[in-house]
């Protein structure tokens, strides 16, 4: 019991420092390792698991609107980067760039990509000759590089994994449909997957992406009551395609523009899983994502029959990712560590257990213990994951939604960023001079302007000039 008092005693709490808290639950639970490449991360087994199964269920979402997987070279020639001036502009601080090829200098510098619009458009330049050949959905899974002053893991290092989509369309009504359509794939599959409510929105002018005519996100409020982006869709009209010259003949036989999108997750999404679940003792995974669902303890597995049983159990719930740890570990250390790690559901098995043809089942979001009756094991654990994950979400919807305020004035804009955080919802002018002054005055940031807006007063909060738009406002990661 000693060790597992310490396993546990190594975690800051959430309390007292978030943000160690945070890192020691990465750390601990072996989701990654800190790499000798300054602000890149080595992801080990167990988080690229996670991220594996993230893959796996997103994947498969892309994949029934007919999204086609495809990969692009890394490297972007600057000329075919600067054909398009407001997307250059906007990455210009983060891109990094290959100067030499061996001993050689090249001829041409290469950008490593940062993001892959320029590469699809130039792809897309070349098959794209008839309305025949529309529309065109595209997606890539692949790392990119922004080179980042300040990193942390999962949630901003200079080199991550993530997947971004790249559609192209005949018409501006098929791409803003597109658009909408994959934000909320990614709402949806937070919502049943990750067990993460969103806020679904658009960006205003000043926070959308770098060359969008228009950009949509989804918003989650984590633990801490910090928002965290954790999902983007971009309608790009035309003008990717008239940069690139992207044209297509209609079935009138004229020449037209297509109009694209883009749409990207990335890793970051494995720090809002943390940020939002996590508690004390480590991580609390939802059980749709975590790579181990349940966790089979044997106890006294010495004594004869213990491990067999055991393994026994194993096989009759192989329907579901389940491991056993025979390790000659203490009971307490293998408790503390399935904590540490997330797994939802632990199986406790010994002697007088067997003999009373029962197990135990602990849950890991509440720390609820459960006897069950080795005879219909499998049913219980199949309502015991189904209702974590619905209690999981619902926890986390009560967490959002106590934390976030609805303002009216300036004053109390100001008090309740400063004292409660958390998501504050409050009308806006649409003058970027207002925004810019409350990230000035506040720390705050524009998160959205939710699709379900709501006339909460008549004025904007911060100059009282007529509002035209509900804004959800917070301190963001």
């Amino acid at each position: 019991m000693a060790k597992n008092k310490k396993l546990v005693e190594e975690i800051t709490s959430m309390e007292e420092d978030f943000a160690q808290w945070y890192t020691d639950v990465v750390k601990k639970a072996e989701l990654v390792s800190y790499s000798s490449v300054k602000g890149c991360m080595i992801i080990r087994p167990y988080g690229y698991a996670i991220w594996e199964n993230i893959q796996k269920e997103m994947d498969s979402r892309f994949k029934e609107t007919g999204v086609e997987n495809v990969y692009m070279p890394m490297f972007i020639p600057e000329s075919l980067l600067q054909k398009e001036k407001d997307h250059v502009e906007g990455f210009a601080p983060e891109v990094a760039w290959v100067t030499h090829g061996g001993q050689e200098k090249l001829q041409e510098r290469l950008c490593v990509r940062p993001t892959s619009e320029t590469l699809f458009c130039d792809h897309y330049s070349e098959v794209i000759q008839s309305y025949r050949d529309l529309p065109k959905l595209y997606n890539q899974w692949c790392s990119v590089v922004r080179w980042e002053k300040t990193t942390r893991p999962f949630l901003r290092s200079t080199e991550f994994l993530w997947q971004e989509g790249h559609t192209a369309h005949a018409t501006a009504e098929e791409a803003e449909e597109r658009t909408i359509q994959m934000l909320n794939v990614y709402a949806d599959f937070c919502e049943k997957v990750l067990a993460i409510p969103m806020i679904k929105g658009q960006k205003t002018e000043k926070e959308k992406f770098a060359g969008a005519h228009q950009t949509y996100t989804i918003e989650a409020l984590m633990h801490d009551g910090k928002a965290l982006q954790s999902g983007t869709s971009h309608n790009f009209g035309d003008g990717f395609a008239r940069a690139f010259d992207i044209q297509y003949t209609d079935k009138n036989n004229n020449l037209q523009y297509v109009h694209q999108t883009s749409w990207g997750v990335s890793t970051r999404i494995i720090g809002a899983i943390i940020m939002v679940h996590g508690d004390n003792s480590g991580l609390v995974l939802p059980p749709r994502i975590a790579p181990t669902q349940v966790m089979i303890i044997p106890i006294a597995q010495h004594k004869e029959g213990v491990l067999d049983k055991a393994y026994e159990l194993k096989d009759t719930l192989k329907s579901f990712r389940v491991k056993v740890d025979d390790s000659d570990k203490s009971p307490g250390w293998k408790f503390s560590e399935q904590e540490m790690r997330g797994i939802p559901i632990r199986i406790e098995i010994g002697p007088r257990d067997i003999e009373a043809n029962q197990a135990i089942i602990a849950r890991r979001d509440t720390g609820e213990k459960i006897t069950v009756s080795l005879d219909n094991i499998e049913e219980e654990v199949n309502n015991i994951l189904e209702k974590m994950q619905v209690d999981m979400l619902e926890k986390a919807r009560n967490h959002r939604d106590a934390n976030t305020s609805t303002v009216t004035s300036y004053d109390e804009f100001k008090d309740v960023i400063e004292n409660k955080q958390g998501f504050v919802k409050a009308m806006w002018c649409g003058d970027l001079a207002c925004e810019e002054k409350i990230k000035e005055d506040t720390g705050a940031t524009s998160r959205c302007i939710p699709f379900e807006q709501e006339q909460i007063a008549d004025t904007c909060v911060c100059c009282g000039k007529e509002a035209k738009h509900m804004v959800y406002w917070g301190k963001a990661y």
